[in-house]
């Protein structure tokens, strides 16, 4: 099996090969099918590897079962590995937020200058600030 290889791409190249056998007069038992099976997974696929070997009469065990129990390991494993990746990225610290005041040199002019509008904008803009910096 390839490296991050879709288990129906892998059974499809499995078959292949299996017919192309069966077509040279190689028949194979059904046990045969599903040891090679399994020993052609990749090193992502050991703990199901193992779970089949111990579970499982290889012997007797049907290989559409196997077809079936590889493809729904694959869709729970990038289930999971979905989550993984998600519950990563929410656990990243969100990037700080900057901000740039305008700053002018009014010798002479003061706050009583200003208008109550203009007095609550500052304000309004004190508090967004203060917020922003925590």
């Amino acid at each position: 099996m390839k490296q991050d290889e879709p288990i129906v791409d892998m059974i499809t190249r499995f078959t292949d090969i299996i017919n192309g056998l069966k077509g040279f007069d190689r028949k194979f038992t059904n046990g045969e099918l599903v040891s090679k099976m399994i020993r052609s997974l990749s090193e992502d696929w050991n703990s199901l590897r193992m779970l089949i070997e111990n579970t499982k009469d290889v012997n007797t065990y049907p290989l559409e079962e196997l077809y079936g129990t590889l493809m729904t390991y694959e869709l729970n494993n990038a289930e999971t590995k979905e989550k993984t990746r998600r519950s990563k990225e929410e656990m990243k610290e969100p990037p700080k937020k900057q901000i740039a005041l305008k700053s002018t040199n009014d010798q002479g002019s003061s706050n009583t200058n200003m208008s109550d509008e203009e007095l609550d904008d500052l304000v309004l803009l004190v508090k967004k600030w203060r917020g922003l910096s925590k």
